[in-house]
């Protein structure tokens, strides 16, 4: 699926954002947003419950999101240069945020234990970063030599191979009954509310750098250059922070790893402010991809922490719905006000830094109150309960 969507956005940039003036750049690219995530905003809550209660509801998206994506990509190699390719990227776009928040869903169904999931977690992020950057490179070939129309074929190829491959996913039920009065309550703890927030702020201000270096490099010398490096950026630090995100949970503390990637986004968001240019943007947007990689995952370690009565696939998509919709809003907003990118940093870096005074603050409350949930125990449970995904004990 990542190699797909590389390709994608190979064939999109060349067609829809660097080869027209930057105001109808700007138009279609608020406009895709916009499109893009309104029906998901109202569909995922409502249609999500009642895919994870069915048996191999979440495989079947996936199956369904990859050759649907397919045909979608064929018809847009059809129908590059007409105004029918902006439905068609709509279309695309929806299904790809479905399978975001799908995965999300059934990857705890594929592991053992909750130490095995942080490392399914950990390998398919820098799996996903290695695919996308190896597809990119016949992508931009095929571009240069063929057209964009030969990059989506090829990116519809890729995504005809996803659904092959989905077809080995397990097709259990994520969640066969709705959520009782103890997950609930476990998910509404001040704790993971806080974690929510703070991983809330870290996407958002990726969607946000994103799409403001995007159109400001545009403006300057070798702005497609520069943009590519930002791009390249921060895959390279996405895949890091995947790689290293187990090593440091193993040092510190959840909501320390938490603390420490929102001061990183913010020391150099601010930093970068005073020394401006497109050196700076490459700079920041790798701070910030490593720091949402690293902040991703001691969420999720939060989550398994104050909530192992919850159900971990329906949690996990139900929060990666919120995070993907806060990387949509942040990013319209950097399309729609249109600032320099050194205001655009500025911006990032006072967002991170406020959440981290909140953050601080609220972790401190729940120290001086002795609150704060052990590792593996529900609140009023005397000893730490059974992982749902470990083996049936031996009589």
């Amino acid at each position: 699926m990542m190699g797909g969507d590389a390709a994608m956005i190979v064939a999109l940039a060349d067609s829809l954002f660097f080869d027209i003036d930057l105001d109808a750049a700007r138009t279609r690219v608020m406009l895709f947003l916009a499109l893009s995530f309104a029906p998901f905003l109202f569909v995922a809550p409502l249609i999500g419950p009642l895919i994870d209660r069915m048996p191999g509801g979440r495989r079947m998206i996936i199956q369904g999101v990859a050759i649907i994506r397919s045909g979608l990509l064929v018809l847009m190699a059809q129908y590059i240069d007409s105004l029918a390719l902006f439905p068609l990227v709509f279309a695309s776009l929806v299904l790809q945020k479905t399978y975001t928040v799908s995965k999300s869903a059934i990857v705890p169904s594929t592991v053992r234990t909750e130490e095995d999931l942080i490392e399914a977690n950990s390998k398919l992020g820098l799996i996903a970063g290695l695919t996308g950057a190896v597809a990119v490179v016949p992508a931009g070939i095929l571009l240069a030599i063929l057209g964009p129309s030969s990059t989506m074929v090829y990116s519809a190829i890729i995504f005809a191979a996803a659904f092959v491959s989905a077809r080995r996913l397990p097709s259990d039920v994520v969640a066969s009954e709705g959520p009782d009065s103890v997950e609930d309550e476990q998910l509404h703890s001040r704790s993971l509310q806080a974690g929510a927030t703070a991983m809330t702020v870290l996407r958002a201000n990726v969607g946000f750098m994103f799409f403001n270096l995007a159109f400001w490099l545009r403006s300057q010398d070798q702005g497609a250059l520069w943009f590519a490096a930002v791009v390249g950026a921060s895959s390279l630090a996405t895949m890091a922070g995947n790689a290293l995100a187990p090593v440091v949970r193993g040092r510190m503390g959840e909501e320390n790893m938490l603390t420490a990637a929102l001061v990183l986004s913010a020391g150099t968001a601010l930093g970068m402010a005073l020394l401006g240019g497109p050196v700076g943007a490459v700079v920041l947007a790798a701070a910030l991809n490593f720091a949402a990689a690293i902040g991703r995952l001691s969420f999720e370690s939060i989550v398994q922490r104050d909530a192992p009565g919850a159900n971990q696939g329906r949690a996990f998509a139900r929060f990666e719905t919120r995070f993907q919709l806060a990387w949509a809003l942040a990013a319209f907003i950097a399309v729609a006000i249109q600032v320099p990118g050194e205001v655009g940093f500025l911006i990032v870096g006072v967002a991170a830094a406020g959440t981290v005074l909140d953050l601080v603050v609220g972790f401190g409350r729940l120290r001086r109150a002795g609150r704060r949930p052990r590792r593996g125990r529900a609140r009023g449970q005397e000893h730490p309960p059974r992982s749902p995904w470990a083996p049936p004990r031996r009589r």
